[in-house]
């Protein structure tokens, strides 16, 4: 089947993800500014793997937006290992995944109210940092998860996966779709989405291949992580290019609102669609042939293992500094990279032989 060698090219993938975590850290910048940074904040310090696990701390969680089903997944995952160690989990974030002042607002509250940990998932890799680094000057120790700051500005980024395992096997996916052959679109988030814009970079150097001289990349499209924009700019992308093969979505939000249009259109079936979006969202777009494969990590193990990094932080386990390790509960143990990075893990592709099998 199709994505048979999409797994096995994603294995593949595997064995050099630890060279892409380099540069997971600033998506939203070039792939050269993250080479500019110089790591991770006050990593510095001396770390004990040995010290017990503090309880009483409080998290806070800072999700690019609070009403966001994806965030809503992954938080919860992270409430999950906050209590299991006896801390205190709390949540806080704007209701617009573009409302990077709304973000600063609530890192200074969090700082104000001096809790233990902040686990961010940045709207924007700069505009919070002068927060983050007074929260961290304050004692406050800094995760982000999902979407990175400049890594300068917090201890830990928790990613998702490699970066480039990411944003090249989104273009393989669609690309087996489309017969290798055909115009492509993207339907991204923000445009100074942190991981958004990273992924798009490899997609953008995996189409440099020769395998890949009859797609075509036509635009970039950005429908700010919102449902009704997304669908609107699905709209407008097959309007202003009516000869489209395919778009692929790197954002849960997107590709489940561009899956809905697609489904009650003429397009659907003909126009191929992938990218990254959760089992239950897109579980009717596969069975009624929108989507035919796409892609994900399990969002709540996500949170779950910026809860556990968050804690380790805090209780003086680890600094942030490359080949120190910290427990994650059932997740395993897990060791820090270049740049303070935490990989989860590879994706995994979901397609209609397997979508019934996962619930989140």
């Amino acid at each position: 089947m199709r994505t048979s060698s999409i797994r096995r090219t994603c294995a593949a993938l595997a064995a050099v993800t630890s060279l892409a975590l380099a540069v997971t850290a600033c998506g939203g910048t070039t792939k050269s500014d993250v080479k500019k940074e110089s790591g991770p904040a006050a990593s510095a310090g001396e770390a004990d793997p040995d010290a017990p696990t503090k309880k009483g701390l409080t998290v806070g969680f800072l999700p690019k937006q609070v009403n966001n089903p994806y965030f809503t997944t992954a938080d919860k995952g992270g409430q999950k290992a906050v209590e299991a160690l006896g801390s205190t989990f709390k949540e806080v974030g704007p209701t617009s995944a573009t409302d990077t002042s709304g973000q600063v607002s609530y890192v200074n509250t969090l700082t104000q109210q001096q809790v233990d940990a902040i686990a961010v998932s940045a709207q924007d890799p700069g505009a919070l940092c002068t927060a983050l680094k007074q929260a961290m000057k304050n004692g406050v120790k800094v995760v982000t998860y999902d979407s990175d700051t400049t890594a300068d500005c917090r201890q830990v980024f928790v990613s998702q996966a490699g970066a480039e395992d990411l944003g090249r096997t989104q273009v393989q996916l669609l690309a087996e779709q489309i017969g290798y052959r055909g115009e492509i679109a993207i339907l991204s988030a923000a445009q100074t989405a942190t991981n958004q814009n990273l992924w798009i970079d490899f997609m953008k150097d995996e189409l440099k291949d020769p395998k890949y001289k009859d797609v075509k990349l036509v635009k970039v499209a950005y429908g700010n992580d919102d449902a009704q924009q997304s669908f609107q700019q699905t709209q407008g992308l097959l309007q202003e290019h009516p000869k489209l093969a395919g778009i692929v979505s790197p954002t849960t939000v997107g590709i489940k609102a561009a899956a809905q249009y697609l489904s009650g259109s003429k397009y659907r079936g003909k126009v191929k669609l992938s990218g990254l979006g959760t089992p239950n969202d897109l579980r009717s777009y596969v069975k009624n042939g929108t989507v035919e494969a796409f892609e994900l990590w399990d969002p709540a193990k996500l949170g779950e293992l910026a809860g556990h990094a968050s804690v380790a932080l805090a209780s003086g386990q680890i600094t942030g500094a490359e080949g120190q390790t910290f427990e994650a509960g059932d997740l395993g143990t897990y060791t820090i990279g270049k740049d303070g990075v935490v990989s989860l893990g590879k994706p995994t592709v979901f397609d209609k032989d397997n979508i019934d099998d996962f619930d989140f």
